[in-house]
């Protein structure tokens, strides 16, 4: 008689339930359509995920390469940045660090050599996660060890506290472990694998831990990247402002040049004309900011010349801006004032209206690699106290010399004799006005400081 089961299954209909089980999973799963169908959706979800990183996050831009920028430091995308790291620890270890196809050839040949093994190495016949605690315990590592290799890639190496610790957290901890694994605790207990696993991904994240906290970073030298035409533009503005108004003025419109040692009386080409603009391409606008104009007396400007000169990208806005300000056939788009408008009454200050206009038209003269009297418009104090005449300029004196100067008048300085600055014409009466009103109100350097004060100017005769 059969035997039945108590809720009415007997014995022979197991056998054949198990008997159909253990085929189906003898047979497997197919590759088509089953294992193309997880793969595509897998694929889809990983597309939609990067779409909407691209969409939302973005990338970073890079200035343009520049093939003269010796200071460029290549690194590679951050997939490999883990590999990167793994190289430069490398080479702090003694002997083994010089031998370089060491560490870019045989080890990673061994790694990957070590994942086409690992089904012999662990050839158990069961599937299920508990069962298979070595190779993931080895892929555990591998893992942890990736990610603090990738977030301590910015961190530099050397004979240091933080780099002995990197050298310990990313090469010496994780190699230790797989030796242990692999020849030690193979045959061991499922626990003392998962311990050697655990105990060595806390060590590698605590030493990574430990190294980012510790190393200060310098400041930023990363150089800003303009993307729309508006901020190239601007771009362009500044660095025109004080790498080129001294010889070709504000407006680009000079043919003498003046006030400008070695150089005074040279006659040049508008730079603004049709004749430059509409001749010269931009690789050729360029190529004449990077080389220079040696029998014209102008200096190259680019990194491959000049160690302080601009990069590429620099020099590219700089055209950007010529094109449209100055160049007919480009539409020039709204740009905002130069400097915030002042209502009636209201106090201009150092921080929001004068270092604007002082950017735009004193600082290509008046800056720490030129001369001109020692007078320095760089910053708030070096215009109130800097220069062989000082003080340039006093609060509520409309007849200092640096008033005079920008007024259009001569200023007469112990028996020597200024021009009227700026040298290559003249300041717009808006922005003359700006000066009289701060100098009127008694030079407020910050917005706070101007607006702490009453709102009525005082009057400013000329």
């Amino acid at each position: 008689m059969k035997s039945t089961h108590k809720f009415g299954m007997n014995n022979e209909t197991k056998e054949k339930i198990k008997k159909r089980y253990d085929q189906i999973l003898t047979r497997g799963e197919r590759f088509w359509p089953d294992s193309i169908f997880k793969d595509a959706v897998m694929a889809l979800a990983i597309f939609l995920v990067l779409v909407l990183l691209a969409s939302f996050v973005g990338v970073p831009v890079e200035p343009k390469a520049d093939p003269s920028d010796t200071s460029y430091i290549p690194r590679p995308e951050w997939y490999f940045l883990f590999l990167f790291k793994f190289l430069a620890l490398y080479g702090q270890i003694p002997l083994l660090g010089k031998i370089e196809w060491l560490a870019t050839v045989i080890i990673p040949t061994i790694a990957i050599l070590l994942l086409v093994v690992m089904p012999f190495i662990d050839h158990k016949s069961e599937r299920h996660y508990s069962k298979r605690v070595l190779p993931i315990s080895i892929m555990g590592i591998l893992v942890v060890s990736m990610v603090t290799l990738t977030l301590m890639s910015d961190v530099p190496t050397g004979p240091t506290l933080v780099g002995a610790l990197q050298t310990i957290g990313g090469l010496v901890i994780p190699s230790l472990a797989y030796i242990l694994l692999l020849f030690v605790f193979k045959n061991m207990s499922n626990k003392t694998m998962i311990w050697t696993a655990g105990i060595t991904a806390a060590l590698m994240i605590g030493f990574c831990g430990a190294v980012l906290a510790l190393y200060q970073a310098p400041p930023s030298t990363t150089e800003t990247v303009a993307t729309t035409v508006v901020e190239q533009i601007q771009a362009g503005q500044q660095l025109y402002s004080v790498n080129c108004v001294e010889c070709h003025g504000d407006d680009g419109k000079t043919t003498t040049i003046k006030g400008v040692k070695g150089l005074e009386g040279k006659q040049i080409f508008a730079i603004n004309s049709k004749d430059v603009l509409n001749t010269l391409d931009d690789p050729a606008l360029e190529g004449v900011i990077a080389y220079g104009r040696p029998d014209a007396g102008m200096n190259p400007f680019g990194k491959a010349y000049n160690a302080q000169g601009l990069s590429k990208s620099e020099m590219g806005y700089i055209v950007v801006f010529m094109r449209y300000m100055w160049d007919d056939r480009f539409e020039k788009p709204t740009l905002k004032p130069l400097y915030p408008p002042l209502a009636a009454g209201e106090i201009p200050s150092y921080e929001a209206q004068i270092k604007p206009i002082v950017d735009r038209y004193c600082v290509s003269c008046h800056r720490p690699q030129k001369v001109n009297r020692s007078y320095l418009m760089d910053t708030y104090d070096h215009i109130l106290k800097s220069g062989d005449d000082a003080p340039n300029v006093t609060a509520g004196d409309m007849n200092s010399i640096l008033m005079q100067l920008i007024q259009g008048q001569r200023a007469v300085v112990s028996g020597d004799g200024i021009d009227a600055m700026p040298p290559n014409g003249k300041l717009p009466a808006d922005v003359v006005d700006v000066f009289k009103r701060w100098v009127a109100a008694g030079m407020p350097n910050t917005a706070a400081d101007a607006k702490a004060l009453p709102t009525a100017v005082p009057t400013a005769k000329p």
